[in-house]
Order: structure tokens, then C-alpha cells, then sequence
């Protein structure tokens, strides 16, 4: 099954669309993971028209609209990986306990809003994979996403693909 995971697109606030390069991933992927901050529903009406399975949720930027046909928390089982996305998960500090106590129960949890690419294992609990940002790359070189791949519960091939700088 492949993935691509994806966060803080902020369209058509940092960018007039996605990337070339991320809609290419999203049309080859048989699931997208959307860590929030979508900001325009178009967006989200144009992610579900392309994407096979799209899994997400709602951030700190997006409005009502948005709010009412995304979750604040998705969770979801994708050929055995127990997966949440969530767009918040709190300051850097003490990051991994914080989710290992709030998201124990599942293998991998995908979150955004810092734009910045996270990806560590919390003792004793999930995965923590944030894709950092397709839009606004803020202090990083660049601008990014993810993709991987899941079999039989296992999260393999994960790859964060660098956008060109705008």
C-alpha cells in the first residue's frame, strides 16, 4: 500500500496550488494522510476527487467550513498499522511522552503544524512522523512531504522527497 503524507498546505495562502510533484504522488498513492492546515475547502474537494482513499483533518487554520467535514483526530488501519493523524501535538519538549501517553494504543502517528520534518520512535509507543510542509518551508532548505509504504503492518520506505525552492 503506498502512502503519502502530507500537512500545512496552506493553498491558496503560501501557495496558488500544490505542487506538481505532490498532485503526482497523491494520484499514484492508495492512501493520503492530511495532517491539517488544508485552509480552503477547495483544497480538500480537490485532494478527495484525486486521491483513492484520503485520510484527514482539520488544523489551527482552518475555518468552519472545514471543521465540519474533518475530524480533529483521525484514526484509521491500514493493512494492519494502527495509524492517528492529528495536526497539533504541543512544543518540542517532551514530544515523543506526551504522544506515547495519548496515542499508546496505535503504531504511527502523523501530526503537523511546526512545518518542520519529524520523524522518531517514542518509548514504548508509536511512531511520530510529521511530513513538514509541500507550501511553506519556513527555517528548512526545503519544502517537503512523504511518502511510504505499509505491508502487512509495517511502515517501510519512508521518504521525505525535497520540492525545488520557489
Amino acid at each position: 500500500m503506498r502512502l503519502v503524507v502530507t500537512a500545512d498546505t496552506h493553498v491558496p495562502k503560501r501557495a496558488r496550488d500544490l505542487p506538481e510533484q505532490l498532485w503526482a504522488a497523491i494520484d499514484a498513492a492508495d492512501v493520503v494522510l492530511h495532517a491539517g492546515d488544508w485552509v480552503d475547502v477547495a483544497l480538500l474537494d480537490a485532494v478527495e476527487a484525486r486521491a483513492r482513499r484520503l485520510v484527514g483533518v482539520y488544523g489551527n487554520n482552518d475555518g468552519p467550513e472545514l471543521r465540519a467535514r474533518l475530524p480533529e483526530v483521525a484514526r484509521v488501519e491500514l493493512d494492519g498499522l494502527r495509524v492517528a493523524v492529528v495536526h497539533e501535538t504541543g512544543p518540542r519538549a517532551r514530544r515523543e511522552e506526551r504522544c506515547a501517553a495519548a496515542y499508546g494504543d496505535v503504531d504511527l502517528l502523523v501530526f503537523g503544524h511546526s512545518h518542520i520534518p519529524w520523524d522518531t520512535v517514542a518509548p514504548g509507543g508509536p511512531r511520530l512522523l510529521n511530513p513538514g510542509s509541500p507550501t511553506d518551508r519556513r527555517r528548512e532548505p526545503y519544502a517537503t512531504y512523504v511518502t511510504a509504504q505499509v505491508a502487512a503492518g509495517r511502515l517501510d520506505r519512508v521518504e521525505p522527497p525535497r520540492l525545488p525552492r520557489r
